[in-house]
Formats: C-alpha cells, sequence, structure tokens
C-alpha cells in the first residue's frame, strides 16, 4: 500500500453472523510507514439488494438499500508512523433480512473504512463482509400443520389414439422441515390404460424470483428419487425418502426482489403427468406443542422506503468470511421397496454441495450460508401447473 502497510477490519470476538437489531462492533488497525495527512479516517455499515440480467455480474438493474451508516473515528490531523487502532460499532435494523447470494442477485452487508486525505493525494479503504441470519421459525408459518397432498389425472395417448386415462396422487408428511431431516413421501398411481407408465421419479425443487423488470425465475432440482413403472390396468403404491441438504431458508423477510419457494415435483415420464406439493425449509423444526397455542406473529419495526444501495465492489475483491462446509449426502438410501410393485433399489441423487454452514448459533437446526449457484440451469419458466399447485 505504499505509506499504509496494513489495513484491517476486526470485529470483536471473531464473530462472523449477526441477528437483525443486533449490535456490531470491532476495531479498524491501520499500520503506517510514513506520516499521511487526512482529512478523517471514517467508518461505514450498510446492507443492500442488488438484482442484475446477467449471472454473477454486479452492475445492478434494480437495488434496495436497508441501512448505511458512517461514522467518524478520526478527526483532521496526520497519521503518524506506527499502528493505530480505531474502534467502532453500529446496530443493525431489525427489519434487515437474511443474507443470499445467487446468479442474479444478492443481500449482502459489509463494514468499509477509509481515509480521507486532502485533494490530489491517495485514498485509503478497506472492507469486511459479514452474515445476517433472521431464523425462519417454521411453527410460526400459518396453516402448516399436516400432511401436503395433490392429485391429478392425465389422459394416456399412444401412436395419437387415446388409451385411457392415469391417475397419480402424492403426499409429504409434512409442510415444512429443516436441513437434515427427511421428507417421507408417498404416491399411488392407478394405470386405467392398456399401456404401460413411465418410470415415476420426485424430485425436491427450488426456485428464485429476481423481481426485475421483467421477474427472472431460476429453478434448479435439489435432489432426487426414481422408481419403476405401472403395468396396464394395474393401481401401484409408492413410498420413498429425500434427506433435506444445507439450503437456505424460504422466507427472506424484509427482502421485496428476491423470493425463494421450495416443492417437491411428482412425474411420471410417460405419459406425462406431473404434480407439486409446496412446502418450507427453515432453522426452526416443527414441534407439535407449538399446535395447542395460537400462533402470532411479531410485528416488524416499520422500515424506511428503499434508497439506491452504494454500488458494491466486485466480488474478487469481497473477503467474504467462510466456515468449513458441512458433508453432502452424495447418495443417501431412499425408501423401502412396495412389494415388488417399483423398482427394487431406489437411491437419492443430491446436487453438488452448494451452501456452507454457518457457525452455530444454537437454534434448532444448522444455519446456511448463500450457497453458489454456478452450477444451476439456465433460468426458466415454471411449469403451467406449478402456480396452481402453490395455491392448493
Amino acid at each position: 500500500m505504499g505509506k499504509i502497510e496494513a489495513f484491517d477490519i476486526t470485529f470483536d470476538q471473531s464473530k462472523e453472523v449477526y441477528i437483525p437489531g443486533e449490535t456490531i462492533s470491532g476495531t479498524v488497525t491501520i499500520k503506517v510507514g510514513q506520516k499521511i495527512p487526512c482529512k478523517a479516517v471514517k467508518v461505514n455499515c450498510n446492507g443492500f439488494c442488488g438484482l442484475t440480467n446477467k449471472v454473477n455480474d454486479t452492475a445492478w438493474t434494480v437495488e434496495e438499500q436497508y441501512f448505511n451508516n458512517t461514522i467518524s473515528v478520526a478527526d483532521k490531523g496526520t497519521l503518524k508512523q506506527g499502528n493505530h487502532t480505531f474502534a467502532f460499532q453500529f446496530r443493525i435494523p431489525g427489519a434487515a433480512p437474511t443474507s443470499f447470494e445467487g446468479n442474479y442477485g444478492r443481500i449482502g452487508y459489509r463494514v468499509r473504512a477509509f481515509i480521507d486525505t486532502p485533494r490530489f493525494t491517495k485514498d485509503y479503504n478497506t472492507e469486511k463482509a459479514f452474515y445476517l441470519l433472521d431464523p425462519l421459525n417454521l411453527n410460526k408459518i400459518p396453516d402448516i400443520w399436516g400432511p401436503c397432498s395433490s392429485s391429478v389425472t392425465q389422459e394416456f395417448t399412444y401412436m395419437l389414439l387415446k388409451t385411457g386415462t392415469v391417475f397419480l396422487k402424492a403426499q409429504t408428511d409434512m409442510k415444512g422441515y429443516t436441513p437434515g431431516q427427511i421428507i417421507h413421501l408417498s404416491a399411488t398411481v392407478h394405470n386405467r390404460s392398456d399401456k404401460s407408465t413411465g418410470n415415476i421419479s420426485a424430485s425436491l425443487m427450488q426456485r428464485v424470483t429476481y423481481e426485475t423488470k421483467r421477474p427472472i425465475h431460476d429453478e434448479r432440482s435439489i435432489a432426487e428419487v426414481e422408481g419403476g413403472r405401472v403395468k396396464a390396468g394395474r393401481e401401484k403404491e409408492w413410498k420413498e425418502q429425500i434427506i433435506v441438504p444445507p439450503l437456505p431458508q424460504s422466507s427472506l423477510v424484509g427482502c421485496d426482489l428476491i423470493k425463494i419457494n421450495y416443492y417437491v415435483k411428482v412425474s411420471l415420464k410417460s405419459p406425462a403427468v406431473m404434480l407439486t406439493l409446496p412446502l418450507h425449509i427453515g432453522n426452526v423444526s416443527l414441534d407439535k406443542n407449538f399446535s395447542s397455542a395460537p400462533l402470532t406473529t411479531p410485528a416488524l419495526p416499520p422500515r424506511p422506503a428503499p434508497r439506491p444501495a452504494p454500488r458494491a465492489a466486485p466480488r474478487s475483491k469481497l473477503n467474504s468470511p467462510t466456515a468449513p462446509p458441512d458433508e453432502p449426502h452424495q447418495r443417501a438410501e431412499g425408501g423401502t421397496p412396495m412389494n415388488g410393485s417399483f423398482m427394487d433399489q431406489h437411491s437419492q441423487l443430491v446436487s453438488p454441495a452448494t451452501s456452507t454452514l454457518l457457525p452455530s448459533m444454537n437454534s434448532a437446526s444448522p444455519h446456511i450460508m448463500p450457497p453458489d449457484y454456478g452450477s444451476s440451469e439456465y433460468p426458466q419458466e415454471a411449469p403451467p401447473s406449478y402456480d396452481e399447485s402453490m395455491n392448493t
């Protein structure tokens, strides 16, 4: 850095994860090689959301800002040779949303420090990211109790001739899960035609919607299981299990630009029959003791209208804190075969690990870092039946 040999930000207790309403504090350390005249040393703390139309771009086309506070820790004077330490403290607004990073946008938080020097001299700055987590308690989501079920009937056409219908019904044991829990899935296929069906399959799907001028839907399969086929005129039952891998939570309360939805897609390859079962991914698992008590949702403090966010630095320059990733479920064994109705063996195929576990905060489940969507497919529009299923 020339005259500046070191310029670092350190958070107290080496914390990396904070919750809305908490205070973030730390120190700025500057090691000066040669004395520097300065107008001020300032520290800024900000949080924002930015969206783009291009993958992994930071030229935001839509932005909203959650907070942007600056304090001066040193007034006009000269920074002499040697080490200088300045303390800072900020309070994070209670309505700030959970951190998130995806292909077409991010919710980010950072602390920046800069030395404001006289005109025609070089300014110096540094920054450090931190993560915000507003834990999602599944017990506080309305209508969360009980199984989720759906059914559909499809005509079976072969060689342009109608040969009958196929009835598909599926159900999950719950409507909300936390990472590490198991989705117990059951399905019934009634083949009322004279042709055998294709294999039955189920996928845990994630759909991220970015509210740009023309909304972008980034959709991908998280985990998949597959069974066998149903012969003509037969009715069969299929039971499977899907292990929920580390995933970001469903709700980003306080953010108007990014929406995350999860659902299980159950389908037959032939005929083309498909239904969806919406579900929630949270941080605090369902507890039956909550079901007998009235649930109330705490009111969030009012948040001012979003303002244009400060321009984010390129991601390559953002020294984001990381923690060891959880062990991915590479090929977790599936459910029990159903008396030869389908294949004798099923297995769960899980996408490569896409998220990092945050340090424990004594909650009921691991806290999940924003995932890396580098392996996701090109954004897709949801299938026609998706929106209908989500409303059931």
